[in-house]
């Protein structure tokens, strides 16, 4: 084989070994349904699958029962409110951002512009954007902002 023949050759080889590789999953805010491969409902198993194991977990009791908190490389919490299955995901981390790029960092313009039907309010001082009501047993995410930007998202079912 030439030298000419070798250089084009080989790009093409590269270039079908990148197809057969599994793309690398973004890390992403599902609306309402997780945050990160932490789904809604999940059991500690599930997550731990997902998200391998956390860095730091609590265990305790509430007004609403035993509860348990792992936390996660990337600033990313998961609560299991009943100790077994998720109830929420919170991220304060840059990595994780729904399909359409919100997430920490992004302003309430963006947050606003990529989640379809988001309600934008100042509760007792808080500022947040968030889908559906706080009405018991509803499946909601939460942006919450301070000075314009999301420095928090929360994914979870709203308890009481």
């Amino acid at each position: 084989m030439t030298a000419r023949l070798r250089i084009p050759l080989a790009g093409a080889l590269a270039a079908l070994a990148a197809f057969a590789l599994p793309a690398a999953a973004p890390a992403l805010v599902q609306i309402d349904k997780g945050i990160a491969g932490a789904r809604l409902g999940n059991t500690v198993a599930q997550v731990h699958a997902a998200l391998g194991r956390p860095s730091r977990v609590a265990n305790g009791s509430n007004d609403f029962g035993r509860f348990r908190q792992e936390t996660y490389k990337g600033g990313i919490e998961v609560f299991y409110q009943g100790a077994r299955t998720v109830s929420s995901v919170v991220t304060t981390g840059l990595g994780d951002r729904t399909a359409k790029g919100v997430g920490v960092g992004s302003t309430e313009s963006a947050v606003r512009a990529g989640v379809p039907g988001v309600r934008c309010e100042t509760t007792a001082g808080s500022r947040s954007c968030h889908t559906h009501t706080f009405t018991a047993g509803r499946r909601v995410t939460d942006f919450f902002i301070k000075s314009g930007k999301v420095t928090r998202v929360t994914v979870g079912i709203v308890v009481d």
